[in-house]
């Protein structure tokens, strides 16, 4: 199974992205790509060699964003119980699946509700 251009550019822009936030980690747990700030995930790349659909899985406690995120083709609440918890699995793959831009700005949030107060202090900063 190939991983459309398109799809896999937005996922690099989005781990890059996500790999730039101050005290962010890379990890490679059960062979899945995450991103950890202070032992914590905050984003969920998945895989990138075409096993699984591209996609990214990020914990969103602003309301509207959550809501908005889960109007999204293919998006739903993460599985393992995470969903309750606000995580959302959002695919690249599908047609109308979101820009890198937004996909950034979730990522951010993410990691705002993971990261402590200090790196995040860093963050705004910047």
């Amino acid at each position: 199974m190939t991983v459309p251009k398109n799809a896999l550019k937005k996922w690099e822009k989005v781990r890059e992205y996500a790999l730039g936030l101050p005290g962010a980690t890379e990890e490679h747990p059960w062979g899945e790509t995450v991103a950890k700030v202070n032992k914590k995930v905050f984003v969920f790349l998945g895989v990138d060699d075409g096993s699984y659909p591209l996609g990214v899985t990020v914990k969103l406690k602003d309301e509207s964003a959550h809501a908005h995120a889960l109007t999204l083709p293919g998006a739903e609440p993460a599985g393992y119980g995470l969903g309750k918890a606000g995580w959302v699995s959002i695919s690249l793959e599908e047609k109308g699946a979101p820009a890198a831009e937004l996909l950034c700005d979730w990522v951010e949030e993410s990691y705002r509700v993971i990261a402590p107060k200090r790196l995040i202090a860093e963050l705004d900063g910047h």
